[in-house]
């Protein structure tokens, strides 16, 4: 019997009734409106606090570019000294001199300093501890990397009596595509509520607008460099060569069912039905049902990980999080 997890989240009453629960048409927004909601979040967050400095590690890719790109915003908003924007570049093992040099580009870009501090040999050293051989690249190899680069930024965060951003995107958030107490964790996500496919239209908004209102060769910088990440695939580069789309499928089609799954409340066969027809033409058949299989299996298996995350900002009418949508973490594949 096949598993219909949208008839089993409805059954077990943790899907509300969707505010908005007509077209099948993923996120839609306005990058200019996602913007200045998330500015508006973090400029929020800030004040309630009383915190003028914020932490960010900066990778060069899609989602740590926009979380930077909104505390800059919101620093200026604030009228907060831009000095409090504490930038850290960390390459591990796998980091390209794209991503690298494109974080160098946009900070040089938006007259922000950028610190690096490389962590390949604390990392070493690490896995020889835990008896590691420090070259089959499995998750633990994978993973010790991404914590280590937290546990950096949450002590740079003490240092300057800061906190750190958090850069996950929501469709991470849905697939658990993050470590465990490294990148999933952080003291405030700015992305939170935002697919990746919507990261994207936000930075290649932002590009188009800095371009138009561009005075002075740092605009053009920062627009460069941004336009790059977008095009860049989008990878943890944890292991040379990683292409995150590869292993899980294309983000397009994560958004289009995690949009339909809980705003529309499709079942499986009805996820599989539409993103047929709404796709025709642009995914294959095997690729919407590796993909759609992906999705369901993680969804679930790593509710785990959203159950326990920072707190972050809501854009659309719904959030992953114990406040908003969630399933326990238990709850198995059931079938029915």
């Amino acid at each position: 019997m096949k598993k219909d997890y949208g008839c089993l989240a409805r059954h077990r009453g943790f899907l509300g009734k969707p505010p908005l629960g007509n077209s099948i048409d993923p996120f839609p927004c306005s990058p200019a409106k996602v913007f200045a909601a998330q500015v508006s979040g973090l400029s929020r967050r800030l004040k309630a606090i009383k915190c003028r400095n914020v932490v960010i590690g900066l990778s060069g890719g899609l989602d740590s570019a926009l979380a930077l790109l909104v505390a800059d915003a919101a620093f200026n908003k604030l009228g907060f000294d831009r000095s409090g924007i504490h930038v850290y570049t960390m390459p591990g093992f796998g980091t390209s001199g794209r991503t690298k040099g494109n974080a160098g580009l946009l900070c040089e870009g938006l007259g922000l300093n950028i610190e690096t501090i490389a962590i390949a040999k604390s990392v070493r050293q690490h896995l020889r501890d835990i008896g590691h051989d420090g070259r089959t690249p499995d998750v633990t190899y994978e993973n010790a990397q991404a914590r280590m680069r937290t546990m950096i930024l949450m002590d740079k965060a003490n240092m300057v009596d800061g906190i750190v951003l958090g850069t996950g995107d929501m469709s991470e958030i849905a697939l658990g595509w993050c470590t465990y107490n490294g990148d999933h964790m952080s003291m405030f996500g700015v992305n939170n509520g935002i697919p990746k496919t919507v990261v994207r239209k936000v930075c290649a908004w932002w590009a188009t607008r800095k371009e138009l209102i561009a005075k002075g060769a740092g605009s053009g910088k920062t627009a460069a460099a941004i336009r790059d990440i977008v095009n860049t695939p989008v990878s943890p580069e944890l292991v040379k060569g990683q292409v995150t789309e590869d292993k899980l499928g294309p983000y397009e089609l994560h958004d289009f069912f995690l949009w339909n799954f809980i705003m529309n409340e499709m079942g499986s066969t009805d996820l599989r039905k539409s993103a047929t027809s709404y796709f025709a033409g642009r995914f294959s058949q095997d690729v919407i049902n590796n993909t759609l299989d992906t999705f369901l299996r993680r969804f679930f298996t790593q509710a785990f990980k959203r159950n326990c995350q920072p707190d972050g900002i809501c854009i659309f009418p719904f959030e992953l999080s114990l406040h908003g949508w969630w399933i326990p973490s238990d709850l198995g594949v059931v079938k029915i």
